[in-house]
């Protein structure tokens, strides 16, 4: 059996029966992890493994748990900072800055991979440029080189730790005032503007070693009349052609505002795996979840199987091992520094 092409997620803190059958649907091959599904280390460990058990080859399991604002696992995680935090630091020491995050992308995907989690929805790639409130300071910093140069550092580290990265949000997020959550955004710029500037991240990393890109719920006019990931032009034109990304790529969630220009739950499933998408996610909306799964039809790209396959989290960790070594007590200190003060939470 292979992974299949849907993310699904769960209602709480245990695996219930119906959820265990949902999972076990040839349709499903990753799952994503919210705030509302963690209590602790250990019942999260727990749930990851029942998890894993459903099936064979185990389901992909994923978490967005970036630092600052969207850390979905608090409470006996490391407080991770806001990238804006490094990019600060970028501009007083480059070098320091680099160190610290590798530093930080090691320990973001050590203390996941520790609890079983294969992979986090990090780093982000977008350029901050004063107008995006939801992007804001979850961006590295406000020019390509920066953003570039801190997160080939940042995916150094969770390469390191057995985790691949999945850069976000192509081609750039950074320019629009909407938030594709509550919204359907629209980038007026040429396709020039953009590829000069906001996907140069993108490009670098992809070089580098990037595992996983996801796309933006974005329309860029000039370009193309769909969001960018419902496009083939910037799917398959853009990223597989020009930039020659051979990961994979993740829809972002189908149930947001900036995804109802492709039509009801279903219509936007396939939209989104036929313009170039390897999984598509369905979260926060289990009937939504449900009908796709009925509905979607048999899909089967051997080429999205063994794409989806090198997302699973590498190099077994033990919790209460890792937690008494000091390259774990050293990089919690020096993030600890960065991140005083960051506790508000955003739920994306």
């Amino acid at each position: 059996m292979s992974l299949g092409p849907v993310m699904v997620d769960l209602k709480g803190t245990r695996l219930e029966p119906d959820e265990k059958e949902m999972l076990q649907h040839p349709l499903v091959g990753g799952l994503i992890l919210f705030s509302r599904n963690y209590e602790s280390p250990e019942q999260i460990t727990e749930l990851v493994e029942n998890i894993h058990n459903v099936k064979s080859p185990p389901i992909l399991v994923s978490v967005d748990h970036e630092g600052g604002r969207v850390q979905r696992f608090r409470k006996g995680f490391t407080v991770l900072p806001p990238m804006a935090k490094l990019g600060d630091k970028y501009q007083q020491d480059k070098k320091q800055a680099r160190k610290m995050a590798e530093t930080c992308g090691w320990l973001m995907a050590i203390e996941l991979r520790s609890v079983g989690v294969d992979f986090s929805f990090a780093p982000v790639l977008d350029i901050e440029r004063g107008i995006s409130d939801v992007i804001g300071d979850r961006a590295f910093g406000h020019d390509p080189e920066t953003v570039s140069d801190l997160a080939v550092s940042y995916i150094r580290g969770m390469k390191k730790a057995g985790m691949g990265a999945t850069g976000k949000h192509f081609p750039g997020h950074g320019a629009v005032k909407a938030d594709s959550h509550v919204a359907c955004p629209v980038d007026e710029r040429s396709f020039d503007d953009i590829y000069a500037y906001d996907i140069v991240p993108f490009a670098r990393l992809i070089r580098n070693g990037l595992a996983g890109i996801m796309p933006a719920h974005v329309v860029y006019s000039s370009v193309d009349k769909n969001p960018a990931g419902f496009s083939r032009f910037w799917l398959n034109e853009v990223l597989r052609n020009q930039l020659e990304f051979q990961g994979v790529i993740f829809s972002d969630d189908l149930s947001m505002e900036g995804a109802s220009v492709a039509g009801d739950v279903v219509d936007r499933a396939r939209a989104a795996l036929n313009a170039g998408c390897d999984m598509a996610l369905v979260c926060n909306n289990p009937e939504a979840a449900v009908k796709v799964l009925d509905n979607l039809g048999k899909l089967d790209s051997p080429v999205s199987h063994v794409r989806l396959a090198r997302m699973h989290g590498r190099h077994f960790v033990n919790r209460q091992q890792l937690l008494k070594e000091n390259q774990w007590k050293n990089a919690v200190a020096m993030i600890d520094n960065l991140s005083a003060g960051d506790t508000m939470e955003l739920d994306v």
